[in-house]
């Protein structure tokens, strides 16, 4: 087991782009970024000099995409992920783009969100959703990376289902644990039942369910919220999980930010050791 943060790459952290994670004496992080134009062989080559010199190494490459992203119920289906079809072109091209830059920074998958898949497998988009994913996919394995799911707008047998029909071994989950809360699709322990197989790394997060049809759910410290962490990694152990448990803190970088995540890294080691 292994903690992480979520680590942005931004041009002005490129000559410290490892810092953030030290300064919480941890050895991993997601690499964070949604500038396709930061994604070049310059970069990679700042990427893998600095994470050789930190001693932090990189178990994601999330990789945001172009184009308007509303995290909500009412704007979020028709402008998040690949579901969209006004932007799935761009999007599978920024993607393709981010699987040659994870290869290039030695990350061994991308992460990103698909969007609000369509639940009703007879849906119209559903087809071509697929068709898409299917296709950044097979080009992330051409470069022997994988495709990692953030799971939030999709019901854990919607993902599933999306796995199982692109039928491309390299797809993976990363479970959001606070995500599928806050969109009111699962509760996180019970969401292994169904995905756990697929699941490689953890967003560390947690909240609250919505309490009316038009907003997410407020996210909580972890710990504070329904996501049960406890039993959470009892289950995982039980299944096998040995990926990293990725902290991801919503609120502005700061002394709270700062403050919840070292109070996260000691409560995972806790219950980490207790399951």
């Amino acid at each position: 087991m292994e903690i992480g943060v979520i680590n942005s790459l931004r041009p002005e952290r490129i000559n410290d782009i490892f810092g953030r994670v030290r300064q919480f004496g941890l050895k991993t992080c997601q690499l964070a970024s949604w500038d396709p134009s930061l994604w070049t062989d310059d970069m990679a080559a700042k990427v893998r000099e600095q994470s050789a010199a930190s001693g932090v190494y990189v178990a994601a490459f999330w990789a945001g995409v172009p184009g308007p992203a509303r995290w909500n119920f009412t704007e979020g289906p028709v402008t998040l992920g690949l579901v969209p079809a006004a932007f799935r072109d761009i999007r599978v091209a920024a993607l393709k783009k981010g699987a040659e830059f994870a290869r290039k920074i030695n990350a061994p998958a991308i992460i990103t969100h698909c969007g609000f898949i369509p639940e009703n497998m007879t849906d119209p988009d559903f087809p071509a959703v697929v068709a898409a994913i299917r296709d950044v996919a097979l080009h992330c394995k051409s470069y022997g990376v994988g495709f990692w799911f953030e799971t939030g707008q999709e019901t854990p047998v919607t993902l599933l289902r999306v796995i199982e029909r692109a039928g491309v071994d390299n797809l993976g989950v990363n479970l959001d644990t606070g995500n599928l809360i806050l969109y009111g699709k699962a509760n996180p322990v019970d969401a292994l039942d169904v995905i756990g197989p697929y699941v490689r790394n953890l967003h560390v997060k947690d909240g609250f369910y919505p309490t009316n049809g038009d907003a997410l759910g407020k996210e909580a410290q972890v710990g504070k919220g329904k996501a049960r962490f406890p039993e959470l990694i009892r289950r995982l152990k039980e299944i096998g999980f040995n990926g990293e448990l990725i902290i991801e803190r919503e609120i502005r970088e700061g002394e709270e930010q700062n403050r919840d995540i070292r109070e996260t890294v000691e409560n995972l080691k806790k219950w980490w050791n207790a399951a």
